[in-house]
């Protein structure tokens, strides 16, 4: 096994592990710290294994982060619907 799979595995650990513990703000720091480790380990999954397999790293980073990512696709949606600045 590559180190960076060895990575995204030894991530989805430590996501797991932090989601067990209690925490006063709905574990939004710790999305936050995740997912600023996770986007290089998702480049270097991609960058060594190629586009599928980023594919399914970045699925299972979105199932461990899903309330992030449900916002960010509500955010997105808002701004789409807008149109453009006048």
């Amino acid at each position: 096994m590559s180190l960076s799979f060895i990575l995204a595995c030894l991530w989805a650990v430590i996501a797991n592990i932090l989601a067990m513990t209690p925490s006063s703000d709905n574990h939004w720091r710790n999305a936050y710290i995740l997912i600023a480790v996770g986007i290089p380990i998702l480049g270097l999954v991609t960058m060594h294994h190629g586009p599928w397999a980023g594919l399914l790293v970045l699925a299972a980073g979105c199932s461990v982060l899903r309330w992030p990512a449900i916002y960010l696709m509500r955010w997105l949606r808002r701004g789409a619907l807008r149109g453009p600045a006048e």
